[in-house]
């Protein structure tokens, strides 16, 4: 489904991955482990078009994508939720699950609000809640499982 293969990427004249090779099918769940400054946020953000690859080749579900604008990139199905729990801190639960739902997954039958509260127990009273950044119950998580595929760390 996402395969990466001697991905080089890099800030100006710094060079921060140096043929990174992964491999992610559908319905597995792969984990970069690494000190601070070592490129997993790096190596998240070339995947999505965040940060543009120098090198190497990103395809996802055969097809190249490491050329593509972040926006194409998420228009696949392939998001990137932020260390920290980046939020809308002033919104709810509720209104961040729809606010970063993407449009048409209800129809496809990926993704309803109700599907995603059922997903993470249905904490309806806490769905109107305004969104905290340490609230691991999270519109992250939700926002992940949309396709079964998504970056995700903290």
């Amino acid at each position: 489904m996402l395969e990466v293969s001697g991905l080089e990427a890099g800030y100006g004249d710094g060079r921060v991955l140096f043929g990174v090779d992964l491999a992610v099918d559908g319905g597995e769940v792969v984990t970069l482990l690494g000190r601070n400054g070592m490129g997993k946020t790096t190596t998240l953000s070339t995947i999505i078009g965040i940060v543009r690859a120098e090198g190497g080749a990103i395809r996802f579900e055969g097809a190249p994508i490491h050329d593509l604008p972040p926006y194409r990139i998420a228009r696949l199905g392939l998001g990137l939720v932020p260390e920290g729990r980046q939020i809308f801190p002033n919104l709810t639960v509720r209104e961040n699950l729809v606010a970063t739902a993407r449009r048409g997954m209800e129809a496809k039958g990926r993704w309803t609000l109700d599907s995603m509260l059922d997903l993470f127990g249905r904490r309806t009273a806490n769905a109107g809640d305004r969104a905290r950044p340490d609230d691991k119950s999270t519109p992250a998580a939700a926002r992940r499982s949309d396709r079964g595929l998504g970056a995700a760390y903290s």
